[in-house]
């Protein structure tokens, strides 16, 4: 589920909520390592970092924000991007608790409702903290 999308980027929600508000930042051309990045997508990378994390921390307030390039599966440059939370959230209907925390995220389980990823989605899209350089 697409949340937004700059030039070289796009960030998608997860379709497993890790924490609230998960999401997957991937490079929209096909690339296989990080190195092989243009310079123009590394500056437009920094734009949607701050986006990212602008809406992040106004929207759900995390303590701690976590990206992990693992490419185990999907062999494409992309982060999960993983906000992370000391104490419980109550949102959506919902109460969001990091089991891992302070440990690493733990990525696996099952896949949210599409009913609760559409709220989500909805909530962060219309909430996007803009960047204005």
């Amino acid at each position: 589920m697409t949340i937004y999308e700059t030039e070289h980027w796009v960030w998608s929600l997860r379709p497993h909520q890790a924490t609230l508000g998960s999401g997957i930042l991937s490079l929209k051309r096909e690339c296989a390592t990080f190195g092989e990045l243009a310079q123009e997508e590394y500056g437009d990378l920094y734009q949607m970092i701050k986006v990212i994390e602008g809406s992040l921390q106004e929207l759900f307030h995390y303590d701690v924000i976590n990206y992990l390039m693992l490419m185990m599966v999907d062999k494409h440059v992309h982060y999960h991007v993983i906000p992370r939370y000391k104490s419980e959230r109550e949102q959506f209907d919902q109460v969001w608790k990091d089991q891992a925390w302070p440990g690493l995220p733990d990525l696996s389980g099952e896949v949210s409702e599409s009913e609760a990823l559409c709220k989500i989605a909805s909530y962060v899209k219309s909430n996007l903290k803009q960047v204005h350089n």
